[in-house]
Protein backbone atom coordinates (compact mmCIF):
# COMPACT_ATOMS: atom_id res chain seq x y z
CA UNK A 1 0.00 0.00 0.00
CA UNK A 2 2.82 2.39 0.91
CA UNK A 3 4.52 1.57 -2.40
CA UNK A 4 1.35 2.50 -4.30
CA UNK A 5 1.12 5.81 -2.44
CA UNK A 6 4.75 6.60 -3.19
CA UNK A 7 4.29 5.74 -6.87
CA UNK A 8 1.14 7.87 -7.03
CA UNK A 9 2.91 10.81 -5.36
CA UNK A 10 5.90 10.49 -7.71
CA UNK A 11 3.63 10.42 -10.78
CA UNK A 12 1.77 13.52 -9.56
CA UNK A 13 5.04 15.43 -9.04
CA UNK A 14 6.29 14.43 -12.50
CA UNK A 15 3.02 15.57 -14.13
CA UNK A 16 3.13 18.92 -12.29
CA UNK A 17 6.77 19.46 -13.31
CA UNK A 18 5.96 18.69 -16.96
CA UNK A 19 3.00 21.11 -16.94
CA UNK A 20 5.15 23.88 -15.44
CA UNK A 21 7.79 23.29 -18.13
CA UNK A 22 5.18 23.37 -20.93
CA UNK A 23 3.60 26.64 -19.67
CA UNK A 24 7.07 28.23 -19.32
CA UNK A 25 7.98 27.37 -22.93
CA UNK A 26 4.63 28.66 -24.22
CA UNK A 27 5.05 31.89 -22.24
CA UNK A 28 8.56 32.55 -23.59
CA UNK A 29 7.49 31.79 -27.17
CA UNK A 30 4.49 34.12 -26.88
CA UNK A 31 6.66 36.95 -25.54
CA UNK A 32 9.22 36.46 -28.33
CA UNK A 33 6.60 36.55 -31.08
CA UNK A 34 4.34 39.34 -29.82
CA UNK A 35 6.85 41.62 -28.10
CA UNK A 36 6.44 45.32 -28.89
CA UNK A 37 7.74 48.56 -27.33
CA UNK A 38 7.37 52.19 -28.38
CA UNK A 39 9.52 55.22 -27.80
CA UNK A 40 11.55 53.98 -24.84
CA UNK A 41 15.31 53.93 -24.46
CA UNK A 42 15.43 50.32 -23.29
CA UNK A 43 13.46 47.54 -24.94
CA UNK A 44 13.58 44.15 -23.24
CA UNK A 45 12.61 40.89 -24.93
CA UNK A 46 12.33 37.48 -23.35
CA UNK A 47 15.70 36.20 -24.53
CA UNK A 48 17.68 39.39 -24.94
CA UNK A 49 17.82 43.16 -24.56
CA UNK A 50 17.82 45.87 -27.25
CA UNK A 51 18.78 49.37 -26.12
CA UNK A 52 19.02 52.76 -27.78
CA UNK A 53 21.00 55.50 -26.04
CA UNK A 54 21.98 59.06 -26.92
CA UNK A 55 23.82 61.92 -25.23
CA UNK A 56 21.52 64.80 -26.23
CA UNK A 57 18.38 65.84 -24.36
CA UNK A 58 16.12 64.45 -27.06
CA UNK A 59 16.30 61.52 -29.46
CA UNK A 60 16.22 63.52 -32.66
CA UNK A 61 17.58 66.20 -34.95
CA UNK A 62 16.17 69.52 -36.16
CA UNK A 63 16.76 72.25 -38.76
CA UNK A 64 15.82 75.89 -38.24
CA UNK A 65 16.58 78.72 -40.71
CA UNK A 66 19.00 76.46 -42.60
CA UNK A 67 19.98 76.89 -46.23
CA UNK A 68 19.93 74.33 -49.07
CA UNK A 69 23.20 72.51 -49.71
CA UNK A 70 24.69 69.83 -51.96
CA UNK A 71 25.02 66.22 -50.85
CA UNK A 72 28.80 66.56 -50.62
CA UNK A 73 28.47 69.40 -48.11
CA UNK A 74 25.63 67.72 -46.20
CA UNK A 75 27.51 64.44 -45.85
CA UNK A 76 30.46 66.23 -44.26
CA UNK A 77 28.54 68.26 -41.65
CA UNK A 78 30.57 67.94 -38.45
CA UNK A 79 29.78 70.94 -36.28
CA UNK A 80 27.85 70.72 -33.01
CA UNK A 81 24.10 70.26 -33.59
CA UNK A 82 24.66 69.40 -37.27
CA UNK A 83 24.28 65.67 -36.64
CA UNK A 84 22.68 63.29 -34.16
CA UNK A 85 24.75 60.47 -32.61
CA UNK A 86 23.07 57.48 -31.04
CA UNK A 87 23.94 53.93 -30.06
CA UNK A 88 22.02 50.69 -30.51
CA UNK A 89 23.21 47.73 -28.48
CA UNK A 90 21.97 44.20 -27.92
CA UNK A 91 22.60 41.54 -25.33
CA UNK A 92 21.64 38.12 -26.64
CA UNK A 93 22.06 34.57 -25.44
CA UNK A 94 22.75 31.34 -27.29
CA UNK A 95 21.76 31.49 -30.95
CA UNK A 96 19.18 34.23 -30.44
CA UNK A 97 18.78 36.70 -33.32
CA UNK A 98 17.30 40.13 -32.57
CA UNK A 99 15.87 41.94 -35.58
CA UNK A 100 15.65 45.72 -35.30
CA UNK A 101 14.62 48.73 -37.33
CA UNK A 102 15.72 52.36 -36.92
CA UNK A 103 12.88 54.71 -37.80
CA UNK A 104 12.21 58.44 -37.86
CA UNK A 105 9.01 60.38 -37.30
CA UNK A 106 8.37 63.96 -38.35
CA UNK A 107 7.49 66.31 -35.51
CA UNK A 108 4.12 68.07 -35.80
CA UNK A 109 5.59 71.59 -35.71
CA UNK A 110 7.78 71.01 -38.80
CA UNK A 111 7.01 73.51 -41.55
CA UNK A 112 9.19 72.21 -44.41
CA UNK A 113 7.82 69.47 -46.70
CA UNK A 114 9.31 65.96 -46.77
CA UNK A 115 10.65 66.42 -50.31
CA UNK A 116 12.80 69.36 -49.13
CA UNK A 117 14.81 67.31 -46.61
CA UNK A 118 17.62 64.81 -47.07
CA UNK A 119 18.97 62.41 -44.45
CA UNK A 120 22.22 60.46 -44.35
CA UNK A 121 22.96 57.64 -41.89
CA UNK A 122 26.41 56.23 -41.13
CA UNK A 123 27.93 53.73 -38.74
CA UNK A 124 30.83 55.24 -36.79
CA UNK A 125 33.69 53.10 -35.55
CA UNK A 126 36.95 54.55 -34.23
CA UNK A 127 36.52 57.81 -36.11
CA UNK A 128 35.75 56.04 -39.38
CA UNK A 129 32.27 56.27 -40.91
CA UNK A 130 30.55 53.65 -43.07
CA UNK A 131 27.50 54.63 -45.09
CA UNK A 132 24.32 52.82 -44.03
CA UNK A 133 21.81 55.03 -45.85
CA UNK A 134 22.94 57.23 -48.77
CA UNK A 135 21.64 60.82 -48.97
CA UNK A 136 17.91 60.29 -49.43
CA UNK A 137 14.93 62.60 -49.41
CA UNK A 138 12.47 61.92 -46.60
CA UNK A 139 9.72 61.63 -49.21
CA UNK A 140 11.65 58.77 -50.90
CA UNK A 141 12.07 56.66 -47.73
CA UNK A 142 9.94 53.58 -47.27
CA UNK A 143 7.56 53.56 -44.32
CA UNK A 144 6.75 50.90 -41.75
CA UNK A 145 3.75 48.64 -42.05
CA UNK A 146 2.64 45.45 -40.30
CA UNK A 147 5.70 43.55 -41.58
CA UNK A 148 8.20 45.82 -39.82
CA UNK A 149 9.37 44.35 -36.51
CA UNK A 150 6.51 45.65 -34.36
CA UNK A 151 7.15 49.31 -35.29
CA UNK A 152 4.00 51.47 -35.56
CA UNK A 153 2.82 51.95 -39.13
CA UNK A 154 3.78 55.06 -41.09
CA UNK A 155 7.25 55.73 -39.68
CA UNK A 156 10.16 56.43 -42.04
CA UNK A 157 12.65 53.54 -42.25
CA UNK A 158 16.30 54.55 -41.93
CA UNK A 159 17.77 51.06 -41.45
CA UNK A 160 16.64 47.46 -40.87
CA UNK A 161 19.23 45.04 -39.52
CA UNK A 162 19.82 42.38 -36.86
CA UNK A 163 22.09 41.29 -34.03
CA UNK A 164 23.36 37.69 -34.03
CA UNK A 165 25.50 38.21 -30.95
CA UNK A 166 25.89 40.78 -28.19
CA UNK A 167 27.22 43.96 -29.80
CA UNK A 168 27.11 47.77 -29.75
CA UNK A 169 26.71 49.86 -32.90
CA UNK A 170 27.24 53.62 -33.12
CA UNK A 171 25.24 55.61 -35.64
CA UNK A 172 25.34 59.20 -36.88
CA UNK A 173 22.39 60.86 -38.60
CA UNK A 174 22.79 64.04 -40.64
CA UNK A 175 19.98 66.08 -42.15
CA UNK A 176 19.95 69.06 -44.51
CA UNK A 177 17.79 70.94 -47.00
CA UNK A 178 18.17 69.60 -50.52
CA UNK A 179 19.83 71.99 -52.97
CA UNK A 180 16.94 71.58 -55.44
CA UNK A 181 14.42 73.04 -53.00
CA UNK A 182 13.61 76.75 -53.23
CA UNK A 183 13.17 78.19 -49.75
CA UNK A 184 10.31 80.62 -49.09
CA UNK A 185 11.09 83.93 -47.41
CA UNK A 186 9.58 82.91 -44.07
CA UNK A 187 11.39 80.99 -41.34
CA UNK A 188 11.10 77.23 -41.84
CA UNK A 189 11.86 74.24 -39.60
CA UNK A 190 12.01 70.46 -39.81
CA UNK A 191 12.33 68.05 -36.88
CA UNK A 192 12.81 64.29 -36.80
CA UNK A 193 12.54 61.95 -33.82
CA UNK A 194 14.55 58.72 -34.02
CA UNK A 195 13.30 55.41 -32.61
CA UNK A 196 14.47 51.81 -32.51
CA UNK A 197 12.15 48.79 -32.44
CA UNK A 198 13.14 45.15 -32.17
CA UNK A 199 11.98 41.59 -31.64
CA UNK A 200 13.40 38.11 -31.40
CA UNK A 201 13.53 36.24 -34.72
CA UNK A 202 11.33 33.15 -34.69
Amino acid sequence: MNVDRKNSKTKTLIIVAILILIFSVIGVSYAAIFYSKRGEKVNTVSTGTLMMSYSENTNGISLTDAYPMTDDVGMSLNQDRQYFDFTVSATTGGETIINYVITATKEADSTLPDNAIKVYLTNTDGGRETQMLPPTKISDLSTTDNSYINAPSGQFVLLASDFRESDTRNYRLRMWISNDYVLPNSSMTYKLRVNVYGNVAV
